[in-house]
């Protein structure tokens, strides 16, 4: 295994030290009111939720499997595109997506916050699937193998689905936003629509 590029590694110690932090505190200090993201009729929403909430997590579940996501796509990306280019990419994933949720909520007048970092790791899933289509994944549910392309069309089905017909508490359309932003990311850099063209004339 090649060493990890020290941006995802960064972010992979800060969101396990803020989880312990609430495991910790959370009784005394709780952080959920002021770094949560809140629905905008709630209340309780600050300017600065759409960028906090990422690196909350619900449960020591929803901690792993987003470090581990984070450590699988992030690790390649950075490599590939260098710490600045990784860092612009999930903030533009993190704030599509809560953007999109924070959408949803109003929508659905819906008062409860959102936490994780699972939209900015669906935007790395959506850039490993267009630039390396034919690698070969195997996620942990189901065992199966299968090439990045496909992984990527499969999950972000499945998260459409679950969030047109479930209630189950997952913020689905905030992890289709966080594809939506890593897309809008990448169509930016290479100058394509909606963006304008950035080649030289």
């Amino acid at each position: 295994m090649p060493p990890m590029p020290p941006v995802t590694k960064a972010l992979m110690l800060i969101c396990t030290a803020v989880f312990c932090v609430q495991l910790l505190l959370g009784n005394f200090i709780p952080l959920d009111p002021w770094f949560a993201l809140w629905p905008l009729d709630s209340g309780r929403f600050l300017p600065w939720q759409p960028v906090t909430y990422a690196f909350l997590h619900g449960d020591p579940l929803h901690l792993f499997f987003n470090m581990l996501g984070l450590w699988m796509f992030g690790s390649e990306l950075e490599r590939l595109w260098g710490h600045k280019r990784l860092l612009a990419f999930l903030l533009a994933s993190v704030l599509t997506a809560a953007a999109t949720q924070l959408v949803f909520t109003a929508l659905r007048h819906s008062y409860v916050p959102t936490v994780g970092a699972s939209g900015g790791l669906f935007g790395l899933l959506f850039a490993y699937g267009m630039l390396f289509p034919n690698r070969t994944i195997m996620p942990l549910f189901p065992p199966i193998p299968m090439k990045a392309r496909t992984f990527v069309a499969v999950f972000g089905g499945l998260e459409l689905l679950q969030g047109l017909l479930g209630r189950d508490g997952i913020a689905h359309f905030a992890h289709l936003g966080g594809m939506l932003g890593g897309w809008l990311m990448i169509r930016f850099w290479r100058g394509q629509a909606p963006f304008p063209s950035r080649r030289r004339r």
